[in-house]
């Protein structure tokens, strides 16, 4: 009995130990879940720390309709209103480190809106000011924005990339003018000797002369330039491509988006591709961008399509944004498995049916990227994961996206009941 006793005594002494031990565990767990969970909601340094970690919402609707999980990526929810925020603040704080731009100066763009108002917003947070130009065929209200966030704003004709006066060609300009005009200045008042009035922000002065568009205090330009500066890729490769695979904890099985400057597509997929070869990456290419085809077979376009003799906008789509005839620098670091096309009355539609089902109000390129994502689904079919880019909302497309006339005028006034503008019953 005695042993029995002290066998029962020792059962129960383990049985505690083991108690005691889960309860530890768990307790410490739930300790450090918190303190996650506080940390993320602790007060943020200022606008730019607020950039990024958006939310990774399922689109309860398309999810249904297809059998997949679809993921959005909220970038709408940037303090600035869109994904470019990212790009704006990679572009900046590598330019100042860089001694490209210093703060008072002037970043200049060339944008269709979303970059131009990202730089417009983060800039300031930086000490520095902006000066956009921006196609006049741009929703109007994207220069009022602009204008609001303090940016100069010059819209001009839209042309050929190849023409002097392509707005990204004019915004290039302008940053050589203002560090021109900052170096006359500088030679006026006789600050800091000679060496000092020879160059700012690398330039040297070519000895011409400029009308001022310009403040007295300016210290110089910076371009952008948004389509070539691998900044763009790398504020998706180190932030946006990783936030994915936390949010997804890896379980994910494919990415979509469009592409204009292409750092999105290319620096998500780069990421994602790395971590693991199995997810599938694809482009979806709206009316009159050549990327599909460079993608599905290695030819971008004809000669009679070449950018270089067309005298007008070369795309054929009313989103914006989103679209090329070029393969820019960050576009060729992307790692795509294949290619969609979609169409504006997709576009349309998708948008419409989003705000509907959803309560999603996007932007054209968002709504793109979610045709996107439907083709997708119905390519690997049922039971996977696909993320996409949820790119701005749709407060800056009210004059044309969002506009019935202008839809009438174009023979795109929405119709659909659910999803069968995409063969989805």
């Amino acid at each position: 009995m005695a042993a029995v006793a002290a066998r029962s005594t020792g059962s129960v002494g383990v049985g505690a130990v083991i108690f005691i031990s889960v309860a530890l565990t768990t307790y410490f767990i739930s300790k450090k879940k918190k303190k996650k969970k506080k940390e993320s909601r602790k007060k943020k340094k200022g606008l730019v720390d607020a950039i990024g970690n958006t939310p990774l919402i399922r689109i309860n609707s398309l999810s249904a309709a297809t059998g997949c999980q679809i993921l959005g990526k909220c970038e709408f929810l940037n303090p600035g209103g869109s994904v470019k925020d990212r790009v704006a603040v990679q572009i900046i704080q590598e330019a100042l480190e860089s001694g490209q731009l210093r703060p008072g100066g002037i970043v200049t763009e060339g944008s269709a809106g979303s970059t131009a108002i990202s730089i417009a917003t983060v800039a300031p947070a930086y000490g520095c000011r902006t000066h956009v130009v921006i196609p006049d065929d741009a929703a109007i209200e994207k220069s009022q924005i602009l204008e609001a966030l303090g940016a100069t704003v010059e819209r001009v004709r839209p042309v050929s990339i190849t023409h002097k006066d392509h707005f990204v060609n004019i915004a290039r300009r302008r940053a050589s003018e203002a560090n021109e005009f900052a170096l006359k200045r500088r030679n006026s008042q006789q600050l800091n000797g000679k060496e000092d009035t020879e160059k700012i922000n690398g330039y040297e002065s070519n000895g011409c002369n400029y009308s001022s568009l310009f403040p007295e205090d300016c210290q110089g330009g910076f371009f952008a330039d948004q389509f070539e500066n691998l900044a763009n890729f790398r504020a998706h490769y180190e932030g946006t491509g990783p936030e994915i695979w936390e949010q997804t904890n890896g379980k994910l099985d494919a990415f979509v988006a469009a592409a204009g400057t292409g750092g999105t597509v290319a620096g998500v997929s780069k990421f994602l591709q790395e971590k693991n070869p199995n997810i599938k990456c694809f482009l979806l290419d709206p009316p009159g961008s050549g990327l599909f085809n460079k993608v599905t077979r290695g030819v971008m376009y004809t000669k009679e399509e070449a950018e270089g003799r067309r005298l007008k906008n070369p795309f054929d789509t009313i989103t914006e944004g989103i679209g090329i005839n070029r393969i820019t620098r960050n576009f060729a670091m992307a790692k795509l498995d294949g290619a969609f096309r979609g169409t504006d009355r997709e576009a349309v539609e998708m948008s419409r049916f989003l705000l509907k089902n959803d309560g999603l109000f996007l932007g054209s390129s968002s709504a793109m990227n979610c045709v996107g994502a439907v083709r997708v689904a119905q390519a690997i079919g049922t039971g996977h994961t696909i993320v996409t880019i949820l790119c701005d909302s749709g407060m800056r497309h009210l004059s044309k996206f969002y506009d019935a006339e202008y839809l009438s005028q174009l023979g795109l006034t929405p119709k659909a009941i659910g999803l069968e503008f995409l063969g989805v019953k």
